[in-house]
């Protein structure tokens, strides 16, 4: 079962709401996909859900998916799952701090309308590289092996029984 946590953004604490069974649902499968899609790719690490990652000496962020290269640790991709009850974190500070600190892919997945927004790092910040939706494809150039339609990312679980 998910907790509360927190993230400090330049030394001030950012409470979390614990994370819903769809928001979980889609980290889940999203951490799935990703761990297939870097097998065997040595220059990359995929973090647990929400591992704290310290970006600065006052700033530790958690994001739902974290990609860090091996040799430095260094955060390559975040991806934001946005929950319902606590989406202006995801989708005004944290957007505003991962541009702050300019993280070269970030990836805001939207359950409230089952699509994804690419963002791709560049010398003034983050740029909308586009919006992704039903039968379109998510994947990244630099990990060539990766790769998920987005309405099999946001599909409900079958039922058990």
């Amino acid at each position: 079962m998910s907790r509360p946590y927190e993230e400090i953004l330049d030394g001030a604490t950012l409470p979390r709401c614990a994370p819903g069974e769809r928001h979980e649902t889609i980290c889940r499968r999203l951490h799935r996909e990703m761990a297939a899609g870097i097998n065997g790719l040595a220059t990359t690490q995929l973090l647990a859900p929400r591992t704290q990652v310290q970006v600065s000496r006052i700033s530790t962020l958690c994001p739902d998916l974290a990609l860090v290269t091996a040799a430095s640790g260094k955060l390559f991709l975040a991806v934001e799952i946005i929950s319902r009850d606590d989406h202006h974190a995801d989708t005004v500070l944290k957007k505003e701090f991962y541009e702050k600190i300019r993280v070269p892919r970030l990836w805001v997945i939207d359950p409230r309308y089952d699509n994804v927004e690419i963002y791709h790092g560049f010398e003034f910040g983050l740029k909308l590289h586009g919006i992704l939706a039903g039968r379109e494809v998510l994947a990244e150039k630099l990990i060539p092996q990766f790769q998920i339609v987005i309405a099999e990312l946001f599909a409900a679980e079958p039922k058990a029984g």
